[in-house]
C-alpha cells in the first residue's frame, strides 16, 4: 500500500528533527534567574541530591495539589524548587510521588492524568540509590523529568532487486497520542523495572507479532536519539512542557518471507515500503514526530542520508543527539 496523498507542506529532513528537538537551547539551570515570572522554571530535587532531575512550568506547580512531602519555594525565590522531603530511600520517594499523583488525578486539575490512568511507571534517568526512583507515567511531562522509549526499525532487502525495504506502521485511530500517525516498526516506553533491550523484545512480540526468539537473536543496538520538546498537539496532555527524552535505537534486519501484523490494537496496519516512499512520506510530515528523527536516524547510518546529499547533515546529526539537561548517570 503506498502512502496516502496530503496537502502538507514539503518538509526538510531538519525541519522534522528541529520539530521533535524543539525547546529553546538554552541553559536550563540558569532559566530560574530569568525576570519573566512565567518563564521562571521550577528544578525538582531529590532528597540529598542537589541536581534537578526535571524543570516544572509554573502554571503546574500552581495547580498540583501538593502534598506535606513536598517543600516548593516561594515564586520570589531564585531559584525555584521543588524539594522532595524525607528520606534518599527510593521506596520513600516513590511513596510520595504516588500519593500525590493520586491527589492530583482525584482533583481533575491535569487532562494528561484523566481516567483511564494506567499502572505502569518510568524511572527518574540519573537517580540514586539500590532501586528504581519511578513516577507514573502519565505524569513524566509534568515533572519535567526525562522519558525512555526503545525504537527498533524492522527492514528487509527485496530478493529481486536487493533493495531496502523498510516495515513502517500506522498508529490506530483510538490512540490517545498521535493517532494515525505513521510510527517506528516496534516503540514503546521504557517501564522502570525493565531494560530497553527487554522493551523492544517485549513491544516486537505485542504490537508486530515478531517472535521473541527472532528479536533476542537479531536485533542490534545501534544508540540513542536525545532531544528537548516542548509538549504540543498530539501529546495527550498539557502543553508546553518541558520533555527530555531518550530513544534507545535498534535494527533488525529481516528475511523478505517475515510478516509483521498487528496485534494488540496500537497499530492500524504494516506497509512494507521502499525508501523512496518512506522519505515522501516523512517530508510530507505525516511520521510522530519523535519517529521522525528515529528514522532520520537510520537513513544517516544506512548511508542513505549522507554529508554529500544533504546540506543540514552537521545540524541534524547533532540535533538527534542532544546534551540532556537531567543527569543520565547516578554517578553525575
Amino acid at each position: 500500500m503506498s502512502p496516502p496523498e496530503t496537502t502538507t507542506a514539503a518538509k526538510t529532513y531538519l525541519d522534522l528533527v528541529k520539530a521533535c528537538d524543539n525547546f529553546p537551547y538554552i541553559d536550563l539551570s540558569r532559566t530560574p534567574y530569568a525576570e519573566e515570572p512565567e518563564t521562571v522554571l521550577y528544578q525538582l530535587l531529590l532528597p540529598e541530591d542537589p541536581r534537578p532531575h526535571g524543570y516544572m512550568l509554573p502554571s503546574v506547580v500552581s495547580r498540583m495539589p501538593w502534598t506535606p512531602s513536598f517543600s516548593v519555594s516561594p515564586p520570589t525565590s531564585r531559584p525555584r524548587t521543588v524539594q522532595v522531603l524525607g528520606s534518599p530511600d527510593p521506596a520513600s520517594i516513590n511513596a510520595a510521588f504516588d500519593t500525590l499523583i493520586k491527589a492530583a488525578a482525584a482533583a481533575g486539575v491535569f487532562s494528561s492524568l484523566a481516567p483511564p490512568l494506567y499502572d505502569e511507571a518510568f524511572r527518574v534517568l540519573g537517580a540514586r540509590g539500590s532501586s528504581p526512583v519511578r513516577v507514573l507515567r502519565a505524569s513524566v511531562a509534568l515533572f519535567g523529568i526525562a522519558s525512555r522509549g526503545s525504537h527498533m526499525t524492522v527492514y528487509t532487502r527485496s530478493p529481486s532487486t536487493d533493495e531496502l525495504q523498510i516495515w513502517v506502521p500506522r498508529r490506530a485511530a483510538h490512540m490517545r497520542t498521535w493517532p494515525g500517525q505513521l510510527d517506528t516498526s516496534v516503540a514503546g516506553g521504557i517501564a522502570a523495572h525493565e531494560s530497553p533491550f527487554a522493551c523492544i523484545v517485549h513491544e516486537a512480540d505485542e504490537e508486530a507479532s515478531l517472535p521473541r526468539a527472532l528479536v533476542q537473536r537479531d536485533a542490534r543496538a545501534v544508540g540513542a536519539v536525545t532531544y528537548v520538546c516542548a509538549s504540543g498537539a498530539g501529546s495527550g496532555g498539557e502543553h508546553g512542557l518541558v520533555v527530555p527524552d531518550v530513544l534507545y535505537c535498534y535494527d533488525l534486519e529481516v528475511a523478505a518471507d517475515v510478516v509483521l501484523k498487528p496485534r494488540d490494537g496500537e497499530v492500524q496496519e504494516f506497509n512494507l515500503w521502499s525508501v523512496a516512499q518512506v522519505r515522501e512520506a516523512l517530508l510530507r510530515g505525516e511520521f510522530k514526530t519523535n519517529c521522525a528523527s528515529v528514522m532520520i536516524d537510520f537513513f544517516i547510518r544506512h548511508g542513505i542520508v549522507t554529508p554529500e546529499n544533504e546540506p543540514d547533515y552537521l545540524e541534524i546529526l547533532t540535533r538527534l543527539h542532544r546534551p540532556l539537561p537531567v543527569p543520565t548517570s547516578a554517578a553525575a
